[in-house]
């Protein structure tokens, strides 16, 4: 019983200096520091601190699911035009090939016909 408190110590405590050698505690002291200073309060705490750790606002993270979805959208009409272009180029080529083939055939036809 005694071990395993000492192990869950053991692990708090390793899970700290990561956070402070890492830079998150001085951050998170200071983020919450500056909210704490704030004469007017703002609405939402979690916003602010967001905010001032360089993330998005709830609104520009919207807007920014928005913007993926339609670029989201954009790609897939491009990728499906991409494919269907490369289809008729192949059917081009196909087509192209047999045309020379048959344009072979009969001018090598005429040829043993005329007796070159």
């Amino acid at each position: 019983m005694m071990r395993h408190k000492e192990e869950k110590e053991a692990k708090k405590e390793a899970f700290r200096k990561y956070l402070d050698s890492s830079g998150v505690l001085d951050a998170l002291t200071k983020v919450l520091v500056s909210l704490y200073e704030q004469n007017d309060k703002p609405s939402s705490a979690l916003e602010f601190i967001q905010q001032k750790l360089g993330g998005p606002s709830v609104s520009e993270y919207e807007m920014l699911q928005a913007e993926l979805s339609n670029l989201q959208i954009k790609y897939d009409e491009l990728l499906a035009e991409h494919q269907e272009t490369c289809k008729e180029l192949e059917e081009l080529k196909n087509s192209h090939s047999m045309a020379m083939a048959s344009t072979k055939e009969t001018i090598d036809g005429e040829a043993h016909r005329d007796g070159f």
